[in-house]
């Protein structure tokens, strides 16, 4: 087996609205302020990925507007294959509803770092449980039939999950990791296993 260096990047911030909502799944805006403002760790980002890589992004827009953002910034303009198992945990039922009004619907405790405990599954949706076993066949698949360097724009729950992956964690343990907009991770996939490079690196910073 060759291996496989997956950089994970979790896409720009979302419009103010959206952040007011449990959005999870639903293709919203990104914030054009802050596109604008953060132009200089774009071109940071853009300096720091590798060149040739394979690009890949999920299924929502917010994804491929953050990838075209890193190549208006430097990086040479690449085709995006679209990967549905790239995609964010999915809120069933909840999506689109105001966080306060989401917890009053929990079943148990939610997670100090993320609305809902790991195995907490909305109606209709994904637990970050859900989320690792999702994630993981698709890293695995996307191993098998990728080598070399992967840039994948994708999502901060799904990126915890790809994490929890490679390392083994619980969903609880997962969510306890911070993945921030625009930062990046690295995950290997190397003959001897997963190895982890970096999470949750801040372009320029």
């Amino acid at each position: 087996m060759t291996e496989t260096r997956f950089w994970l990047i979790r896409h720009a911030l979302v419009e103010e609205n959206a952040r007011a909502v449990v959005y999870g799944t639903m293709d919203v805006e990104l914030c054009p302020h802050t596109l604008e403002a953060q132009v200089p760790m774009y071109r940071a980002l853009a300096r720091r990925l590798p060149r040739p890589a394979t690009w890949l992004a999920s299924p929502l827009s917010r994804t491929q507007r953050t990838a075209a953002a890193i190549f208006r910034a430097g990086y040479p303009e690449q085709t995006l294959r679209i990967v549905p198992g790239l995609i964010e945990l999915g809120f069933g039922e909840w999506q689109g509803q105001p966080h306060d009004d989401v917890a009053g619907q929990l079943t148990m405790p939610p997670h100090a770092f993320w609305p809902l405990a790991g195995h907490e599954r909305p109606p209709g949706g994904e637990s970050m449980a859900d989320g690792i076993l999702r994630l993981g066949e698709t890293m695995e698949q996307l191993a098998e039939s990728h080598t070399g360097d992967v840039v994948a724009v994708s999502h901060g729950g799904a990126i915890r999950a790809a994490i929890a992956h490679a390392i083994g964690l619980s969903a609880d343990m997962a969510l306890h990791f911070s993945i921030e907009n625009i930062s990046l991770t690295r995950l290997d996939r190397t003959p001897r296993g997963w190895r982890v490079a970096c999470v949750n690196e801040l372009p320029g910073v």
